[in-house]
């Protein structure tokens, strides 16, 4: 979807003032409260054309030693503004105390509804929406306070202002919070670090999350598709060729010989499972390697922090292994999880200093350590490691996960005086680690994981993509459908799995049940893992060779079209689930018959591009063809009838 010069006019009203004084942060210095940058912290203004589309307003001020650095992102595609502050001590003295430090900002509104979400909370109740009124009594918004961002509160939202709207994304990977009051025919809204009130030593940097506000013209429709194409624009990374990242298909081979994840890998298994897949006539874009692949005794949680391959299982190193794939165009996935470290693993033994340890009684915490990547020297070490490794094992896309909550670390190693510190200075090594390993890499892609999608906000997605947004439900239809509606919402790129947990008398028991049809229709996202399951079963086989290449064409067009979801998602086994991608009367439309919805048949109405062109609607497996016009779909929908635990998928073009 394009912008408009309404959504362009409606830009305005978000802050986007050159004076300093305006500049929409608060923060308190020894005491004293300040608001933008008043005259007598000297501030100046400069402008910076970044590229053709980016224009960056910078503002700097400076008070007792400290250097006060707000920027403003303006894009001339998309009613967007971005804004981040960073302070730095400039002078060879601790800096007086910093606290209250927040983006706050007013929109005129008499009435508003925020649209917002709980993210991934590594349970079944993930990806719930709700809708709010704002009034008087504050909506205060805040992750769990595990140090992830996503858990328990989604730093993605939507202000709904009656005939307009803000998307708005608070970039920050450890714990953020936000606070909406609508009072006097204002809208105040406040976002920031939850935890800042430190001191900063000589030469140290901190900054703030980064607030991310587009402004629309109409309701959620308009809004959804316009983050959507800015996401697409400007926040997917690329391929090699500068590309905005393909539909990827990922095959992997997993639990050999019931040893844990990947620990059973071995050069030749996984160079025969390739050729295997390859003559059956399966090419993956991308070959999988998950946790285990290092020394762990066949136990993958107590290797981590061994980043070396298990010689045992791989004498010669990963080459052959990535060069078979290689020349076979596979590129090369592979795990690593360097926040974590595991007692008595090589890092933890030789470089304890890099280490902060827990010593409280928690036999968890205390068994694992969080590597501090707010130390610049730690942090210089990781990246040399980490990056030879990915030069010598030839990875394409490197893959970091994060399976234990940071905050108790941060917490218990402050010092007096500097709460907030600790995590601000790793969030800030976070960024520098992933931007140094892709400026050294060109073409090197990342996968964030955090036990599924704990820290996926939009700091972390400018330079990653959500290949595993979640550890709860793989094989569960209904609660899948509830997580792709808000993904494709939020995060458009993202991957399923095509599993089955439906047994024979349509219960979701959590086993492992052969793939069928609506296992496809239920993994129809941007990146696809084909599963193991049909690798030695020729009719599962061949159901993999049918929906391929329905699945790819359909991935094409959701990663170009609009989206337009066309039913509730309740987790419920007794529902329709129907959605749609259209591009200029273009795209299809998939409805899915959940295992015990009792009517055969549903009608839908989705969304017509032009009234006056007649669409024809092929079905994907069937072949069957309709014809009609787009004033009868908008008049009286499309009937769908299917038998249970199945589903259609319909290609459209219109003339």
């Amino acid at each position: 979807m394009k912008h408009t010069q309404k959504d362009m006019a409606l830009g305005l009203r978000l802050p986007c003032s050159p004076d300093p004084a305006n500049v929409p942060f608060t923060f308190t210095l020894d005491g004293k409260l300040y608001r933008g940058f008043p005259q007598e912290l000297h501030p100046c203004a400069e402008l910076v054309r970044i590229d053709a589309i980016v224009t960056l307003h910078r503002f700097t001020a400076f008070a007792d030693g400290l250097q006060l650095i707000a920027e403003r992102y303006d894009y001339r595609d998309f009613a967007v503004c971005e804004w981040v502050m960073h302070i730095e001590n400039a002078s060879d003295r601790d800096s007086a105390r910093i606290s209250d430090w927040r983006f706050c900002t007013e929109l005129a509104a008499e009435q508003t509804t925020l649209y917002h979400g709980n993210g991934d909370t590594c349970n079944p109740s993930g990806y719930t929406w709700q809708t709010s009124a704002l009034g008087a009594q504050p909506l205060h918004m805040e992750p769990c306070g595990d140090g992830t961002s996503c858990n328990g509160a989604f730093p993605y939202m939507r202000l709904l202002f009656g005939d307009w709207g803000v998307n708005l994304a608070v970039g920050w990977s450890g714990h953020w919070n936000a606070d909406f009051t609508l009072e006097g025919g204002c809208l105040h809204l406040s976002a920031g670090q939850a935890m800042f009130d430190a001191y900063l030593k000589p030469g140290e940097r901190v900054r703030s999350p980064r607030v991310t506000m587009q402004a629309f013209d109409g309701g959620h429709d308009r809004g959804r598709n316009l983050w959507r194409s800015f996401y697409f624009a400007h926040i997917l990374p690329h391929e090699k060729d500068g590309h905005p990242l393909s539909p990827k298909m990922f095959l992997h081979t997993w639990m050999i010989d019931g040893k844990s994840e990947f620990s059973g890998t071995t050069e030749q298994n996984q160079i025969d499972s390739v050729n295997t897949y390859l003559q059956k006539g399966f090419s993956p874009d991308v070959w999988w390697m998950d946790a285990g692949w290092y020394p762990c005794n066949y136990n993958w949680v107590e290797g981590v922090g061994n980043w070396f391959v298990n010689p045992e299982n791989y004498p010669r190193g990963f080459a052959p292994v990535t060069d078979h794939l290689h020349k076979n165009g596979i590129d090369f996935l592979l795990w690593f999880e360097p926040e974590r470290v595991y007692r008595d693993s090589e890092l933890w033994r030789e470089h304890p200093e890099f280490l902060l340890f827990y010593g409280e009684d928690n036999a968890f915490l205390q068994n694992n350590a969080l590597f501090n990547l707010g130390d610049p020297a730690a942090c210089d070490w990781l990246i040399e490691k980490i990056d030879g490794l990915i030069k010598e094992y030839g990875v394409d896309v490197y893959r970091q996960d994060f399976n234990f909550p940071p905050m108790p670390y941060w917490q218990y190693n402050t010092e007096p005086g500097r709460a907030g510190i600790l995590e601000n200075l790793h969030i800030q090594g976070y960024y520098r680690y992933w931007d140094t390993l892709l400026a050294r890499n060109p073409g090197l892609w990342i996968d964030s994981c955090a036990s599924g999608g704990r820290r996926n906000d939009l700091e972390t997605m400018r330079r990653a993509v959500p290949l595993h947004y979640t550890d709860v439900g793989y094989g569960h239809h209904p609660i899948k459908q509830l997580q792709h509606r808000q993904m494709f919402e939020w995060i458009p790129y993202f991957r399923a799995h095509n599993y089955n947990w439906c047994n024979e008398q349509g219960e979701y028991d959590g086993g492992r049940h052969p793939i069928d049809a609506f296992s496809y229709h239920n993994a129809m996202t941007p990146a696809l893992t084909e599963l193991v399951e049909f690798y030695d079963d020729e009719e599962l086989f061949a159901q993999g060779k049918v929906f391929h290449p329905i699945w790819r064409r359909a991935a094409e067009i959701m990663l170009r079209a609009d989206y337009y979801p066309l039913t509730e998602c309740k987790q419920d086994t007794r529902d329709f689930c129907g959605l749609q991608f259209d591009e200029d009367g273009a795209g299809y439309v998939q409805v899915m018959r959940n295992v015990d919805a009792p009517e055969e048949a549903i009608t839908l109405f989705p969304f017509v591009y032009d009234v006056g062109r007649t669409y024809t609607l092929t079905e994907a497996v069937s072949g069957e063809v309709r014809t009609i016009t787009g004033a009868e779909l908008k008049a009286h929908g499309m009937r769908f009838a299917m038998p249970k635990k199945s589903g259609q998928l319909w290609f459209y073009i219109s003339e």
